[in-house]
Formats: C-alpha cells, sequence, structure tokens
C-alpha cells in the first residue's frame, strides 16, 4: 500500500515544515550594513615567547592555559568577563609574553541583502522583522548558530551534490535557479516546477548564492542542489515517490540527501535508505513539529540523521519533535530566513508569504542546516565517507541546553565540523 508523505499539517501525517505567519507585531528593522567589531567577553588571545613559561606566568594571573589558535602559537584563554582589558593590559607588560589581545567578533562580508536577517548562519543577537514587516523577531542570544561564516573561511562546498528530495526548487528565483544541476519529477503534478512553496525553501537554506547582493546565502553556498520533485504542487506525495528519489539522487552523484518530510514506516523506504547509506550517501530528515517524542520516518531510520528545530537563544522550539534515544542533532527551525518562487505558491497563498524571501518555521528548515553541513564537511576532509561525515557533525555540535534530553548530540556547528 503507498504511505503519504507530506510537508506540512496533516490529520493522519506528522509534517515537518510549515511556512506560517505569526501574529503581527511592531516592527523592528535591521540594518544591512556590518556590525562594527568588538570584543567577546570571557577569554583573550595570548602569546607567550617560551611556551614553557606559560602555565607559571597564567597561575600568576589566576588563570590556566587555553586551547591553541591554529597554528599561529596564541592561547585562548579564558578570563572573567568583567576583567579581559585589565588584563591584556597587565600581561602585555610582562616581556615572556610576545602579545596579548581581545578575541573580536567577525561580522557577515557577505552583502546579500536578507542575510543580516539570518541568524542561523551568524547570531550576533540581532532582532529583525518578515519581509513584509509584519512579524517582527525579538534579539536573540550572540552565537546562538551554525558558525557558518567561520566555516566559510574553510569551504564553501564547491562542487558537492546535495539531493533536496521535497516540493521541487523554482524556475523563477536567481538566487537558487542557477545551483540546480539536475531535476527529476516524481509526483503526479504536470511539471517538475514547486507551485506548493516548501522545496525553494529548503534548498534556498541549503545553496542559495552567497555575495551576490542580493536575497539570502546558504549554509553551503557552493553546494549543486539536485532537484528531486517527491512532493505534488499540494505538498503531498507517498512513499515510493520518497523511494525512487533516493534512488535517483544515488545515481545521480549525490553527497547528501535532505528529506523535510515525515512518513510511517516502510519496509520499501527502508531498503531505499539503507540502500543509498551503503553506496556512501549521508541521509538528514527532520524530527517533525508533533512537540512529542512520536517518531517519524524516514527520520527516525538508524542511518538517517534526524534534526530537531531550535529558536535563536539556542532553545528548543515548542513545535519540535524530540527524544535523544533518536533525535540525533538539533538546528536552527524557527523564523529562518531563505528562498521562494517568484510565482503564486500554495504556501504563499496560505499564509502570505511574500515572493522570492521570507521565513519559515519548522524542522523543515532545521534539517537542510544540517545537510549543508554534511556537504561542507564532504568539501573540507580528505578521504572522508559518510561515516566520518556523520561521525564528524555529531562529535562537533554545541553541546547547548537539552542535549541528551531532546537530542542525542547537540546544536551543529559547521565551522566545527569542517575543521
Amino acid at each position: 500500500m503507498k504511505r503519504t508523505v507530506i510537508a506540512g499539517f496533516a490529520a493522519l501525517v506528522i509534517g515537518c515544515g510549515t511556512i506560517a505567519m505569526a501574529a503581527p507585531s511592531n516592527a523592528v528593522t535591521t540594518s544591512s550594513a556590518a556590525t562594527p567589531s568588538a570584543p567577546i567577553a570571557g577569554h583573550i588571545m595570548v602569546k607567550f615567547r617560551d611556551n614553557g613559561s606559560a602555565a607559571g606566568l597564567l597561575r600568576q594571573q589566576g588563570l590556566t592555559e587555553g586551547a591553541g589558535i591554529g597554528s599561529t602559537g596564541a592561547q585562548l584563554v579564558k578570563v572573567p568577563a568583567d576583567r579581559e582589558a585589565q588584563l591584556i593590559e597587565e600581561l602585555s607588560r610582562n616581556p615572556a609574553i610576545e602579545y596579548a589581545e581581545p578575541d573580536e567578533t567577525v561580522t557577515a562580508t557577505t552583502a546579500d541583502e536578507y542575510f543580516p536577517r539570518q541568524y542561523a548562519l551568524q547570531n550576533i543577537g540581532q532582532s529583525f522583522t518578515n519581509t513584509a514587516g509584519t512579524l517582527s523577531v525579538a534579539g536573540g542570544t550572540a552565537d546562538a548558530d551554525v558558525d557558518a561564516v567561520e566555516a566559510w573561511g574553510v569551504t564553501r562546498g564547491t562542487g558537492i551534490k546535495v539531493a533536496v528530495l521535497d516540493s521541487g526548487v523554482a524556475s523563477d528565483n536567481a538566487d537558487i535557479t542557477p545551483k540546480v544541476g539536475a531535476r527529476a519529477n516524481f509526483t503526479n503534478g504536470a511539471t517538475g516546477e514547486d507551485n506548493y512553496g516548501h522545496g525553494t525553501h529548503v534548498a534556498g537554506i541549503v545553496a542559495a548564492t552567497a555575495d551576490n547582493t542580493v536575497g539570502v546565502a546558504g549554509v553551503c553556498p557552493g553546494c549543486t542542489i539536485l532537484d528531486g520533485k517527491v512532493l505534488n504542487d499540494s505538498g503531498v506525495g507517498s512513499s515510493s515517490s520518497l523511494a525512487n528519489g533516493i534512488n535517483w539522487a544515488v545515481n545521480n552523484g549525490a553527497k547528501v540527501i535532505n528529506m523535510s518530510l515525515g512518513v510511517r514506516a516502510s519496509r520499501t523506504l527502508e531498503t531505499a535508505i539503507n540502500n543509498a547509506w551503503s553506496k556512501g550517501v549521508v541521509l538528514v530528515a527532520a524530527a517533525g513539529n508533533g512537540s512529542n517524542q512520536t517518531k517519524i520516518y524516514p527520520g527516525a531510520y538508524p542511518n538517517v540523521i534526524a534534526v530537531a528545530a531550535t529558536d535563536n537563544t539556542d532553545a528548543k522550539a515548542s513545535f519540535s519533535t524530540y527524544g535523544a534515544s533518536w533525535v540525533d542533532v538539533a538546528a536552527p527551525g524557527v523564523n529562518v530566513y531563505s528562498t521562494f518562487p517568484n510565482h503564486t505558491f500554495v504556501l504563499g497563498t496560505q499564509n502570505n508569504r511574500s515572493f522570492g524571501y521570507d521565513v519559515g518555521n519548522g524542522t523543515s528548515m532545521s534539517s537542510p542546516i544540517v545537510a549543508a553541513t554534511a556537504a561542507l564537511a564532504w568539501s573540507s576532509h580528505a578521504g572522508a565517507t559518510n561515516t566520518s561525515v556523520r561521525a564528524n557533525i555529531e562529535s562537533t555540535a554545541d553541546n547547548i541546553s537539552g542535549t541528551g534530553t531532546y537530542w542525542a548530540h547537540g546544536r551543529v556547528n559547521a565551522n566545527n565540523a569542517v575543521r
């Protein structure tokens, strides 16, 4: 029997993504200009002329040695949050210390119009609005993000193929359309066009073009998208269409497959998942929006990374499905900015979404962040395998509140994953 797959809300099937409008409130605007750098509280950078004397000199100040900073020879030393400047001055006077300096915030260099609203990639505590200005998002917690900008200093994932098995990717959004390397339609839709809107939003989160002065930036802006339409123009598909899409993605060279959707367990679908894993593909799926611990598939299959949603304070999203026994990691999924079609689409009609760009909410938005992080990790590690990439993502995730309870490993950190 065919089982229904759906993105969004349905009575019998758990959905994984919704592009829901929050209640209007007073608009809070944000500038597109880069925020000036500022010292980061709680640590400083110190380089010793003689590393052998480092421990003793730091102990005199009540401090301990810190982690090395790349190949610079400097250490990142933890200090009391109100004494950074004082300790820098005192340590700088010691002839055994080459220099002591603050660790400054790094701000975005991308000129993309809506990048300052993409807290998921770089969170500096900014507040912002949706495109129409009818929704204001309060400022979050600085660094409650996946450190995408920092990861781009290592790789942007150029040439890595990520399959987005969803409702299609719009052919008329210049920020994501050129990133599509292949398309296939496994639905009863007349064309492969995304007339629902969900797939275009998901694909933009993965690979929207960066530094083109318009729109948004994807977590993996160098990635290529394989657009497998497995959800029709109403956002509905089947287990068989999803299984066919997985097979197509593998045959077309996908290193990562993203599935922001949910369905009941199916032996056929599990076989397709396991076949893809055996061919070396990383598979990522949304955990669902049920606000409970009920397993949904394909996320709950062992060979899939299941992703819960967090907000801009690193708290679990109220709607997110959870459970550390089967949900692997978390990623931002609340008010996530991304691409939409520039033609009429169902989610826009239902929820007054703007053409081109707007926010979305759901573990559907969290899953592609993890998929893109996996693509970056593929790109940066010589000899990477799907096993090593998955282990890398999980072991380098930030140990935020809820780790071990809501999800097993933490909120993903792209910068850690590519190192």
